[in-house]
């Protein structure tokens, strides 16, 4: 049966230093990090050789071209344990909710059939939502229709699309903003595509995880010391190499509409680097829409994961405690 711990959590709050904790720990501690108190809190852990893999869940951090600007894992982290779906996808592709089901679910199989544990993580609220509740699979519209309705919204305005997805889909356009645009042109797109509703092809299906077959964890620290910390992520990943990155990936021209090009920084750092913007300018402003993002990501864990588990507290000691509590309460032991 599989049993998958689900981690989620906004940027920077300290998602992969807690998994690697518990794949760790799962493992039973052998690389030594968390010695002492802490040893053998996980009950049931898998035979020897077994452990907890990480599989990522944040739709920014499955790009190749992006390894400084979404902070993955260090090379070192990732040889410290297992890592999935990190750095797979080409910056070209849309890579989509759908596509990354269909790369997990024969994944956490995998994991399970070696002994192991699957630790999801990430800030991506739709991909554990169609993880624990199950995903249509919208069919895509042509991409000749998407580009035509993105240079319309451009030169005419969203209110004018909004106003023809109310004759087309009154209930869907009864429920987005007039300058929505992005939402207006995708449910704009799928119903002259399709013929069909963009909200009756979001009927509920059957999830990849049951609901006895997981468990799920959201992080939610202090929000000024979180800000604080987005804040000097930045800068350390300015240190790191992210402007050259931004570089290398400005280089290849691709459209400025493909996910990739929209990583937190990615739009600042290259009209920096067309010199539209000092440096400084261009991480202030990065820092900023990170911040909001983080924001967001607090909005949805409230709103769309009432039920998982909060974790308040910061050290990574209590952390790990909290969740192996929850995890030998559950008696992961027993047969279904």
């Amino acid at each position: 049966m599989t049993r998958a711990l689900l981690i989620m959590g906004p940027t920077a709050s300290g998602k992969s230093a807690l998994a690697l904790a518990l794949a760790d720990r799962l493992a039973g501690g052998r690389s030594g990090r968390l010695a002492g108190r802490l040893a053998g809190c996980l009950a049931g852990r898998p035979a020897e050789g077994g452990g907890g893999e990480i599989v990522n869940a944040d739709s920014m951090q499955v790009y190749t071209d992006l390894r400084v600007l979404t902070a993955r894992p260090s090379p070192e982290e990732e040889a410290a344990a297992r890592h999935h779906l990190y750095g797979c996808v080409d910056a070209a592709e849309r890579f989509s909710v759908g596509a990354w089901v269909r790369a997990v679910t024969p994944l956490l199989s995998e994991i399970i059939a070696r002994g192991c544990t699957p630790i999801v993580i990430g800030g991506t609220g739709l991909y554990f939502r169609a993880l624990t509740h199950g995903l249509v699979e919208i069919p895509e519209p042509p991409d000749a229709l998407r580009t035509a309705l993105v240079a319309r919204a451009h030169a005419e305005g969203a209110e004018t699309l909004h106003a023809e997805l109310a004759v087309l889909d009154p209930g869907v356009a009864a429920k987005l903003g007039v300058r929505d645009a992005p939402r207006i042109i995708r449910a704009l797109a799928v119903r002259r595509a399709t013929g069909v509703s963009i909200a009756d092809w979001r009927r509920a299906t059957a999830p990849v995880l049951a609901p006895d077959q997981w468990l799920g964890v959201a992080l939610t620290p202090p929000r000024a010391p979180l800000y604080a910390s987005i804040d000097a992520r930045f800068g350390a990943m300015l240190a790191g190499g992210a402007l050259e990155e931004a570089r290398a990936l400005a280089g290849r021209a691709l459209d400025s509409g493909l996910p990739a090009m929209k990583a937190h920084g990615m739009p600042w750092l290259g009209a920096h680097l067309r010199g539209e913007m000092e440096l400084a300018e261009a991480a202030a402003l990065g820092r900023r829409d990170t911040r909001r993002y983080a924001k967001r990501q607090f909005t949805w864990i409230t709103h769309q994961a009432p039920d998982w588990e909060k974790l308040v507290e910061t050290a990574l000691d209590d952390r790990v405690a909290h969740v192996c509590a929850l995890w030998n309460a559950l008696d992961w032991n027993s047969e279904a």
